[in-house]
């Protein structure tokens, strides 16, 4: 059964916030408890069922690559105990984490050309500001990695691209180039790590936030299906749309004619059939498991 925590009573725990996939609760010692759901969304909208296991192999994968960041930016996990009293079925999915004051933008990098990134490119030759050559196809690998931050939007809402001089508007000039460049260094080990593994490492987004003394550290989660696209190497292929380890196949079942359903409508989308679960489920499995190589 998809675990769904909303709100969830957890003694010594104050309810903070429900995200799309994760859960925060305030604890009496005053870091942070960070639960992971296995809540699923997509074009903004969040979906049922949720897939099963999903917030643990992010939680996992979370760890994993933390600890292979280690040297390039500090993270913000101080513990994988769970508080006293907390339900056992929220082990291995609950991180306890340290309070950040998060930047309020999506710091994104990409070393290829898709999705929204090739949306604006085909408009404007651009993407967030970015100028590109000329000719580009969907899947192109760039000529080298790009900072292409975002907005931070609330649920319900669409993150919106926006180029480097906004990012300076909002954090101050000195941290902006500290997130790009952090970004970029965490891109090229995690492109170098996957590539090794024979998956491509497409995009990813981070989130970042300041501990009091001004540190940049590395928060809530970091290179997972959720936030990242993965494509296997060995079907890479620009000029189509590439197979793909994330969400990828639930989206493409949303827009398909199999679930009549209009995504620029005010309709709601209907409920993800067990096919469209399992191989979601098997997909984020495999993505562990490749990246890893541990068992699930």
């Amino acid at each position: 059964m998809p675990l769904d925590i909303p709100g969830r009573d957890i003694p010594g725990a104050q309810h903070l916030h429900s995200g799309k996939v994760r859960d925060l609760y305030a604890l009496d010692s005053g870091d942070l408890l960070m639960v992971a759901s296995d809540r699923i969304s997509a074009y903004d909208h969040s979906l049922e069922p949720g897939i099963p296991d999903k917030g643990e192999i992010l939680t996992r994968m979370s760890l994993w690559w933390f600890d292979q960041l280690a040297d390039i930016v500090p993270n913000h996990v101080l513990s994988t105990d769970l508080p006293d009293g907390a339900p056992d079925d929220l082990r291995d999915r609950s991180l306890v984490v340290e309070r950040l004051e998060m930047f309020p933008v999506e710091c994104v990098v990409r070393g290829y050309l898709t999705g929204s990134g090739l949306e604006d490119y085909r408009r404007t030759g651009e993407v967030c500001g970015v100028a590109l050559p000329g000719g580009l196809v969907d899947g192109d690998r760039l000529p080298e990695p790009i900072f292409t931050p975002a907005t931070k939007a609330e649920i319900g809402e669409h993150d919106e691209n926006v180029d480097f001089a906004h990012v300076v508007a909002t954090v101050g000039a000195d941290v902006a180039e500290r997130l790009r460049e952090l970004t970029l260094a965490v891109y090229a080990r995690a492109e170098a790590v996957a590539r090794e593994r024979g998956i491509i490492l497409a995009d990813t987004k981070l989130e970042l936030g300041a501990r009091a003394d001004g540190t940049i550290v590395l928060g809530d989660e970091v290179l997972t299906p959720d936030s990242s696209r993965f494509w296997p190497a060995d079907d890479y292929a620009p000029g189509r749309a590439q197979d793909s380890f994330d969400k990828q196949y639930v989206r493409d079942w949303l827009t398909s004619p199999a679930s009549g359903w209009d995504r620029h409508g005010d309709a709601p989308p209907p409920r993800l059939p067990a096919d469209v679960v399992e191989r979601t489920r098997a997909r984020y499995v495999q993505a562990y498991e490749q990246l890893t190589g541990e068992r699930f």
